[in-house]
């Protein structure tokens, strides 16, 4: 069952924000569109995520993951839905591509609030403004010869280089062998409340407790479509962990630009838990709702206020359902 008041909720989130984002900024149906259109408008899929896998698991909280948040799922073992994909809406994109991100939504159930990421196989994302992200799509639209205009997008990239990180970040690094091979983050800035009121912003990484990636070798020798199957002989064996890492900010850490890094080697980080993935469930598990960030989040941790692309999410996310359900 969709839930209406939740999708409700996030498509007035724009309006919530402390610094509000322009209209111009901030067209959803627009976005969603054109992630459509250049995927090859795919019907009955994600547009973005679209090929993917179902999961559950469990979140176990550090020991002293509440000294930095109140949120029910730091204080105890909370149940898990989830769900690892490729990014874009082409639903037959191979296992193999490089320069895409891996996507991982997870919502951490509790009675007393849900707490749900969305979270990406690189540490940026590629664009920091939801108008940005608008034209991005448009010069990656295939013309009539089915691919897209090249010069269009190396004039695009060239006025805007910061829209280049997100995929050097990945070429410059192999193909992860699995899922569950790889570091996940949530790369927008969050802010922990604990029970005294202490507040403390951070970014939230998923650190894999059994990474690999592939050379161009072994990479060759897979067939378009591993990574399901792989997944589930994992789990056969045993579950994937994942160590859910605050890495706190300093003055001055960007919270607005989620192309811009923070040096996490010269960050303090505190462990927040575990992320067991157990076993593989039926696609129907997680199409029935968003995994929504802006929504579904607990008292005691917040996103950022300041950042338009965590804003846009909840908007288009919604946009995304309900062309897929219908």
């Amino acid at each position: 069952m969709i839930r209406s008041s939740a999708l409700l909720a996030g498509a007035a989130a724009l309006a919530a924000l402390a610094v509000p984002v322009h209209a111009e900024e901030a067209d959803p149906a627009a976005i969603v569109g054109l992630q459509f259109a250049v995927s090859g408008n795919h019907k009955g899929v994600r547009a973005s995520g679209a090929k993917g896998v179902c999961l559950k698991g469990s979140f176990a909280p550090a020991p002293d993951a509440a000294s930095l948040s109140k949120a029910p799922q730091f204080a105890k073992t909370v149940p898990v839905t989830a769900r690892f994909s490729m990014g874009g809406g082409n639903p037959k994109i191979s296992d193999k591509t490089k320069a895409t991100t891996r996507g991982f939504a997870m919502r951490m159930a509790d009675p007393a609030g849900d707490m749900t990421f969305v979270i990406i196989s690189a540490p940026v994302f590629s664009t920091k403004t939801p108008a940005q992200l608008e034209e991005f799509l448009k010069v990656r639209v295939p013309g009539p010869d089915g691919k897209p205009d090249a010069e269009k997008i190396k004039a695009f990239a060239a006025q805007n280089p910061e829209t280049g990180r997100q995929a050097a970040w990945l070429n410059a690094r192999p193909v992860p062998a699995s899922f569950a091979g790889t570091d996940y983050w949530a790369v927008h800035a969050y802010t922990l409340t604990n029970a005294k009121g202490d507040k403390t912003v951070a970014k939230l990484k998923f650190v894999a407790a059994d990474k690999a990636g592939l050379s161009d070798e072994e990479l060759k020798a897979k067939p378009d479509s591993f990574y399901a199957d792989e997944l589930k002989e994992r789990l056969a064996k045993g579950p994937a962990r994942f160590d859910l890492v605050a890495i706190l900010a300093q003055p001055g850490d960007p919270t607005a630009d989620v192309t811009a890094t923070w040096p996490e080697e010269e960050r303090k980080t505190r462990t927040l838990g575990t992320l067991a993935i157990t076993a593989i469930e039926p696609d129907a598990t997680c199409d029935a709702a968003t995994f929504d960030p802006v929504v579904d989040l607990p008292d005691g941790i917040a996103g950022p206020a300041d950042d338009p692309m965590f804003a846009i999410r909840s908007p288009a996310y919604a946009v995304s359902l309900s062309r897929r359900s219908n």
